[in-house]
């Protein structure tokens, strides 16, 4: 054989051998991907919806809500078309709720309002759009948003569902954000009384007793427009002009009973959540029953009841500045 001849030959048997090592290699990178000392590295699997309801709702029936979310969004995510996806979707909202995440609250309920219009449980679920809403309500010498907003959303479920056991609630609920505004109204105008701004207050008393003529503070509302139509500046003892809410001493004050009643509750609370675990275990079976029926919806005894918003304001002070200065808007 010739040298060139031999020279070739070597040369594809040593490109062969390359060949056969690059293939061992690549066969044993793969198979050391998939096991790891023997064995095989599987990834983990998804758990049922079945299960995943109970998980979310044992921690919803323990105040664990950020725990409940966490379960519930598993369920929309990965089993969009579960039996079960529609009590998750309606369970997340009321789990934000109850966390005080109102704006996160309010979006999911309204996305289940979107998801199944014609649903048993949507007068519930208007109803608590309106709870987002009133629930923001704060001091009245601040934004009034909220009561404005709760007022159209408790409005919109009067109207579209009279008959619902939900609606009376409701009624009651858009009186209070009323007087929230006129509260707001009120202190507006005294605040311009006190800085002698007198065309400004009348401006606001009128809008208040053209708007709210049956409102608590009507009759004050409408002496003291008299004083100021007559030219003659009242003369500022706080107890004749402000309401009694607002003169009262601190010790007095509803806040200070509110934040009485809430150490009972909590301390309530720390003992029943002493007895959940065993709670939890006896109630399993009931929490998978009520999985499988995501229809019915929550009962109105869940929602707390808001104190009305009003009992719990300051006085005012003259350096305190109102922070609306125009006349509040809201549906009738």
């Amino acid at each position: 054989m010739s040298r060139n001849a031999s020279s070739y030959s070597g040369s594809k048997h040593l490109l062969l051998i390359l060949l056969m090592v690059t293939t061992v290699a690549m066969c044993g990178c793969s198979m050391f991907s998939k096991f790891r000392f023997g064995e095989e590295e599987e990834e983990p699997k998804s758990q049922p919806p079945e299960v995943l309801i109970v998980k979310g709702m044992d921690a919803y029936n323990t105040a664990s809500y950020n725990e409940a979310v966490k379960q519930f969004k598993i369920i929309l995510d990965e089993h969009p078309f579960s039996a079960q996806a529609m009590l998750a979707e309606l369970k997340s909202a009321d789990a934000h709720y109850y966390n005080k995440e109102y704006a996160e609250a309010k979006v999911q309920y309204k996305s289940f309002e979107e998801h199944h219009p014609t649903n048993e449980a949507i007068p519930y679920v208007l109803f608590q759009i309106g709870m987002c809403d009133y629930s923001r309500s704060d001091r009245i010498d601040r934004d009034i948003s909220g009561p404005q907003d709760a007022i159209k959303s408790f409005t919109r479920l009067v109207n579209a569902y009279p008959q619902s056991p939900y609606a009376k609630e409701a009624k009651t609920r858009i009186k209070d954000a009323k007087e929230f505004i006129v509260n707001h109204e009120y202190m507006v105008a005294v605040f311009y009384v006190r800085t002698t701004r007198y065309d400004e207050a009348k401006h606001r008393l009128k809008y208040l007793l053209t708007r709210y003529p049956d409102s608590n503070l009507a009759p004050k509302a409408k002496e003291l427009l008299e004083h100021l139509e007559a030219g003659s500046r009242p003369e500022w003892g706080m107890n004749r002009w402000l309401p009694e809410f607002m003169t009262q001493a601190p010790p007095d004050r509803q806040e200070a009973k509110d934040a009485k009643k809430a150490e009972i509750l909590a301390g309530e609370a720390t003992a029943q959540t002493v007895q959940a675990p065993e709670k939890a275990a006896a109630n399993t079976s009931t929490d998978t029953s009520t999985a499988e029926t995501p229809a019915v919806a929550t009962p109105a005894a869940e929602t707390p009841a808001a104190e009305t918003p009003a009992a719990s304001t300051p006085a005012p002070t003259a350096e305190e500045t109102p922070a609306a200065a125009t006349p509040a808007a809201d549906a009738p």
